[in-house]
């Protein structure tokens, strides 16, 4: 029995001493942090919380929405793109741009549109299918198996990414990935090690994105 709780004992310490290198912690701020992997002396894996507010979706070109106009069934569209010039066509309703709004938005501006049309018309504007604005796209280039533009989401990270685009090639330099970041009119450089994130479970590695960033995989020269 004694054995027994020492081994326990000398494995939890184990553990504990694992994380603690690692610098993982449950709670944001609670625990020692992940090194700062872009050598700014900033913890890229907790953010300041007022590093990217949260805010509401904003349509983007391509986006799917879903109009309902209450008691006009015949003006109502299940299923309508957004438009690359990022306008949608209604009936009734000239061209109105769509993209660069909110579905709220976009709902109250119809309703004045059809104010002519329709007495008191309430509109509800739904996004069904996902693109989201250009400057909020996260791009993955290079040796991710599907490289992709992925809209944006609220708290998204490397593996995030990483599963969107079904993880590395085989030819990929995973430990050699950088993420370019916008800051300003120059761009900040983040070295993060993918294989070590993928492969062998460094959380230190689980950059958090923002949006507007750019994952570069390189190829591996053996």
């Amino acid at each position: 029995m004694t054995l027994r709780r020492a081994s326990a004992r000398l494995a939890f310490l184990a553990a504990v001493s694992f994380l603690a290198a690692c610098g993982t912690s449950l709670q944001p701020g609670s625990g020692p942090a992940c090194p700062a992997l872009a050598g700014t002396g900033t913890d890229l894996t907790n953010p300041p919380a007022t590093a990217e507010p949260t805010s509401s979706y904003v349509i983007g070109a391509g986006d799917q929405l879903g109009i309902s106009v209450y008691r006009a069934p015949e003006l109502s569209m299940p299923g309508i793109p957004v438009r690359p010039d990022g306008r949608i066509s209604m009936p009734l309703i000239p061209d109105i741009v769509a993209a660069g709004k909110t579905p709220t938005q976009l709902g109250e501006e119809l309703q004045q549109r059809l104010k002519e049309y329709v007495q008191d018309p309430i509109v509800t504007v739904m996004v069904t299918g996902f693109v989201g604005p250009f400057e909020r796209q996260v791009k993955v280039l290079g040796e991710a198996t599907e490289p992709a533009a992925i809209p944006y989401r609220d708290r998204m990270t490397v593996l995030d990414v990483m599963i969107a685009t079904r993880g590395l090639t085989r030819y990929a330099a995973g430990n050699s990935a950088v993420i370019l970041r916008r800051a300003g009119a120059q761009h900040d450089t983040i070295r993060v090690r993918l294989n070590d994130l993928i492969k062998n479970g460094d959380i230190c590695q689980n950059v958090e994105m923002r949006p507007g960033d750019t994952l570069i995989i390189p190829q591996s020269w053996f």
